[in-house]
């Protein structure tokens, strides 16, 4: 196996995105609409992929829910950080509008970590290994 690309869907896709870039300072790729799609017809102006380049290996994949798919809080996201000035900024970032599910603070693993669900209910697991 190469990697797992973690494929988000979510309410209102596009300006999760742009929130998306901002946080991870990523580049946005590959957007494709909806629109004048016949299987698609009715969701006009949602996003059918969309991609979040973070760096070479890390790649978020978005789509808008479209009728009545289900979002799951059963699945969080870990991110594997490289500095404390990066988990500070990320958990800053995310805890702004969101919800803290666990303080960021030093584990008995021997790691910096932090659990946030944010604005969008995504949850994501902030973990700095020391």
């Amino acid at each position: 196996m190469k990697r797992i690309l973690p494929h988000i869907y979510l309410e209102n896709c596009k300006e999760a995105l742009n929130y998306y870039q901002e946080v991870f300072d990523g580049e946005i790729k590959n957007i494709q609409m909806a629109d004048g799609m016949e299987m698609f017809k009715g969701h006009e102006g949602k996003y059918i992929h969309a991609e979040l380049h973070i760096n070479a290996l890390c790649i978020i994949y978005f789509a808008d829910i479209f009728g009545d798919q289900q979002t799951s809080e059963n699945i969080w996201l870990m991110i594997d950080i490289e500095t404390e000035d990066e988990i500070n900024n990320l958990y800053d970032t995310l805890i702004n509008d969101g919800k803290i599910k666990m303080e960021l603070q030093d584990t008995f693993w021997g790691s910096r970590y932090a659990v946030v669900t944010d604005k969008f209910g995504l949850t994501w697991e902030l973990n700095l290994q020391k």
